[in-house]
């Protein structure tokens, strides 16, 4: 029988970042070809929590990924892009539109990666 190859994951990372007092979370867990799967939670001061999945994909130092989240009841899918740096993820922001039900950034060579959303590594808690 053919060997079925086992993609090798580099285990689970988890990320915290704090801005005023709002609170983003994110587990990635990544594997040998850069795939990425994982948790983002974000949880603004006293409002509604925004938690899903995301997947998607490394490409040098820019994490590119759909996030499938769950706000106000209603499913909804929407690019997210992260810049590493060092340990650190920072989150990107650019031009989007709707496209089939998702939201896509327009043009990913001009996303903006200002540092107001900094992810620093912390340990899981499981």
């Amino acid at each position: 029988a053919p060997e079925v190859p086992v993609t090798e994951t580099l285990g689970n990372k988890c990320y915290l970042s704090l801005v005023d007092n709002d609170t983003v979370s994110m587990q990635l867990n990544i594997n040998v070809n850069n795939e990425v799967n994982g948790k983002l939670t974000y949880i603004p001061y006293q409002k509604d929590k925004n938690e899903g999945t995301i997947v998607g994909n490394i490409k040098g130092d820019t994490l590119i990924a759909d996030y499938t989240f769950i706000s106000n009841g209603k499913s909804s899918i929407r690019e997210v892009a992260f810049l590493k740096k060092d340990s650190r993820y920072i989150e990107g922001n650019g031009t989007s539109l709707i496209s089939n039900g998702k939201k896509v950034f327009t043009d990913k060579t001009k996303l903006k990666f200002d540092g107001k959303v900094i992810f620093n590594e912390v340990e899981c808690k499981e």
